[in-house]
């Protein structure tokens, strides 16, 4: 076990976790302030139910000895047993596999958490809690099995995936739209205007998730080496090409750049440039970067001519930023960044077989996670219930769920949002 590698592993682990509240203030403030704890609640619990999840089960389920197929891992990690000594197929490893465990941990639960953004307003908490511990089960489990471990189908078929362009971004992206259309529409939407309460609390946020992200792709490289520094590099030059790509299509379309916008921008480019971060070069990484920004701030535009209530733009940002990651990871790979990853359809022979498989596997990423939590979705609320009432959601998530408000003004003054 090399001591830097593993230090900077556990210090990459520190900081994904840290994603997840400034997910929660990215959200928190974008959201009416009657419920903004509401929201943020549903991202802390993710942190407390998706932990035990793992420990118990659900890492064994991703990274245990394949049960066959490639399609799901078996029980033997279970309880996190045998994670002191090695993890199935990881030849080479330097960490300790125990680290490895828990920088994947934190990957599982901010994809559990971003799935609140898409369902705010209107989700009973109770549900959202059952829903993402069946969710970790058995739609990231078996998604970061075919991936993320040497086991895995598209793992053997050698699809690449620096850090979740399938398994956290279009599984967190199409997995919201799933539960969005089991729910439906808020109250009112979109005839009513429902404005963010406090902008500057979602760019604290963004500033938040940003400096997390390094730990994210960097830290995908398991060890302090050449590739985490391509990662890291890669990262603060997608972001800042993706943040102007954003802000410049709202120039050109609405005739003002928004500072939501540009957190916006900056988000949805390092989730394009996440599936690529250790496998291309700086200037393929700009252009991933500007890209996401452009093509995100489309897409979220779409929801209103298709009529799905995506509250916070999931879909939009994650699950389109993850999906213009890999078909462009398809194109630019290329082993002078890593020679363990592939050449892209840009660099010539085995470029096409390459680029055929990435686009495979993000189809089937995005139907899987669809379908399956479609099917999470409807058995959860049959059951437990997913919707609150409407005299709930009229009156506010925080007080009517939680017995809280986020504000106060003088003693018992409140705000409605």
């Amino acid at each position: 076990m090399n001591s830097g590698d593993t230090a900077w592993v556990l210090v990459s682990a520190a900081l994904v976790l840290f994603m997840t509240p400034g997910l929660a203030l990215f959200y928190g403030g974008m959201v009416r302030a009657k419920s903004v704890l509401a929201v943020m609640m549903q991202n802390f619990v993710a942190m407390g139910v998706v932990t035990v999840l793992w420990a118990v089960v659900a890492f064994s389920l991703a990274f245990g000895h394949d049960a066959g197929g490639g399609i799901i891992g078996n029980l033997g990690l279970a309880g996190l047993a045998h994670t002191a000594r090695s993890l199935p197929g990881f030849h080479g490893l330097t960490v300790s596999p125990l680290a490895v465990m828990a920088f994947q941990m934190m990957f599982a639960i901010i994809t559990a958490a971003l799935i609140s953004g898409g369902i705010v307003d209107r989700t009973r908490f109770w549900g959202f809690v059952v829903l993402i511990c069946a969710w970790t089960l058995l739609v990231y489990a078996p998604l970061a099995h075919w991936v993320f471990s040497p086991g895995g189908w598209l793992a053997h078929h050698g699809v690449l995936d620096f850090a979740g362009g399938t398994v956290v971004e279009i599984d967190s992206g199409f997995s919201t739209l799933a539960v969005v259309l089991v729910l439906g529409r808020r109250r009112g939407w979109p005839k009513e205007q429902m404005l963010p309460h406090s902008v500057p609390l979602s760019l604290l946020g963004a500033g938040i998730l940003w400096f997390g992200w390094f730990g994210f792709n960097a830290g995908s490289a398991l060890g302090a080496n050449a590739v985490a520094v391509h990662a890291f590099v890669n990262t603060q030059l997608a972001a800042a090409a993706g943040l102007i790509g954003w802000i410049g299509f709202e120039q050109v379309r609405e005739k003002y750049p928004t500072t939501l916008g540009a957190a916006s921008g900056a988000v949805a480019a390092m989730v394009a440039i996440t599936p690529c971060a250790g496998y291309v070069a700086p200037m393929a990484a700009l252009l991933i970067g500007l890209l996401g920004g452009v093509i995100c701030a489309a897409a979220v535009r779409v929801k209103f001519r298709l009529g799905y209530d995506d509250s916070l733009d999931v879909l939009g940002v994650h699950g389109v930023g993850g999906l213009v990651g890999m078909v462009l990871l398809g194109l630019f790979a290329t082993r002078s960044v890593d020679p363990a990853g592939a050449n892209g359809l840009f660099e010539g022979a085995g470029g096409a077989h390459f680029f055929a498989w990435e686009l495979l596997a993000a189809v089937v990423a995005a139907a899987y996670a669809f379908a399956m939590t479609w099917v999470i979705a409807k058995v959860v609320d049959r059951t437990v219930g997913l919707r609150v009432s409407p005299e709930d959601e009229t009156q506010g998530l925080d007080l009517a769920l939680h017995a809280e408000t986020a504000y106060s003004l003088g003693t018992g003054g409140r705000f409605g949002g």
